[in-house]
């Protein structure tokens, strides 16, 4: 019996869903906390989303035009970017994204702790983009007006084609994966991250890692969008290579495990993933070092005075990124550190 159980659960696990972007399935520049679900799913099914990059879609000449002045042919610009820039209104005063969803995940209840595992992702075209200009980045006095490259990709050998000469090789990531956040009734914007996950730009949520992120709403309505083909730590002009992606992912539930949880955490394959955020960066290298004695002590068990000295000689704080009002830094926590370790931090 139990093998056929365990048959019965990795096919339902492969057969999976599909969520299309389209003018009903996207929302632009803010996360709806009472958004009406465009999907519901179940625990463990695998999720196939469609994913859009702002970038051309937010254009003032229209998207086809936009790409056109890179080489990108109108048949190679996708046709539910057309439509979106079309139907969907850019809200004012909010952020640029494009989000897919929300997505209902059944089981999930406020208090509870949403485990996201990025199982693939694909490209959906062959090209992104970097876009600065003046007031934007880390340096926001250094360009004098916009700037908008329009950047080919090789595929096959999984390279940007950044200019000739240089190269970049891909790890394609979602910029945004959120759940609802904690305020009902209200629009909140896409651009600064928050305890609900959102626009972390974490390069390492590539395949094969899993974010954990409180849930505040019933369904939790996760959001996916902002798809990067490459970043660097910090994302410094402002952008990485945005580019339209196509994620799958499996969402469980840990009921409870939610209550006290400040924010988003993370893990690879190789490394535990403390993130802290504040407005000033400083006081996010700050919260990023107190998740991180938090995390040792709790599910290491050690002391604090022992969590404190570990995180300075062996873990790593990275800035994730400096550009979107609220500033992330992580901690990267290897998992050889420690003799047992569990492939999550969480059991379903």
């Amino acid at each position: 019996m139990k093998t056929v159980f365990a048959v019965l659960l990795l096919l339902a696990q492969q057969s999976g869903v599909k969520l299309p972007s389209n003018p009903e399935t996207v929302v632009r520049g803010h996360f709806p906390t009472d958004g009406k679900p465009v999907l519901r799913v179940k625990q463990n099914q695998n999720v196939m989303i469609d994913a859009l990059s702002h970038q051309g879609l937010n254009a003032a000449e229209g998207p086809v035009a936009f790409f056109a002045k890179g080489g990108v042919k109108r048949e190679d610009v996708l046709k539910d970017v057309i439509d979106v820039a079309e139907k969907v209104k850019l809200p004012p005063d909010l952020g640029p994204h494009a989000l897919t969803g929300p997505i209902y995940v059944e089981g999930a209840e406020p208090g509870d702790l949403l485990e996201v595992r990025v199982m693939d992702i694909q490209f959906r075209v062959p090209y992104g983009v970097n876009s600065t200009g003046k007031g934007t980045g880390v340096l926001p006095d250094l360009m004098t007006e916009p700037v908008s490259r329009i950047i080919h990709l090789d595929l096959k050998r999984r390279v940007a084609l950044f200019s000739s000469g240089i190269e970049v090789p891909l790890a394609p990531f979602m910029g945004i994966m959120a759940v609802a956040p904690p305020l009902a009734g209200t629009m909140v914007s896409s651009r600064p991250p928050g305890e609900f996950g959102g626009n972390l730009d974490l390069k390492h949520l590539t395949k094969g890692a899993t974010l954990f992120l409180p849930v505040y709403q019933p369904g939790a309505l996760f959001f996916t969008g902002d798809s990067h083909a490459a970043q660097g730590d910090g994302e410094v002009d402002g952008t990485a290579i945005e580019i339209s992606l196509q994620p799958t992912f499996q969402f469980i539930v840990h009921k409870g495990k939610g209550t006290g949880v400040k924010g988003p955490r993370a893990e690879t394959a190789t490394h535990y993933l403390t993130i802290g955020m504040d407005r000033d960066l400083d006081n996010a290298m700050k919260s990023a070092v107190q998740e991180t004695v938090a995390f040792l002590m709790k599910e290491k068990g050690l002391t604090e005075k022992e969590a404190y000295a570990l995180a300075s000689i062996g873990v790593d704080f990275r800035v994730a990124e400096a550009v979107n009002i609220v500033q992330v830094v992580y901690g990267m926590i290897p998992k050889s550190l420690f003799k047992t370790n569990p492939s999550y931090w969480y059991k379903p």
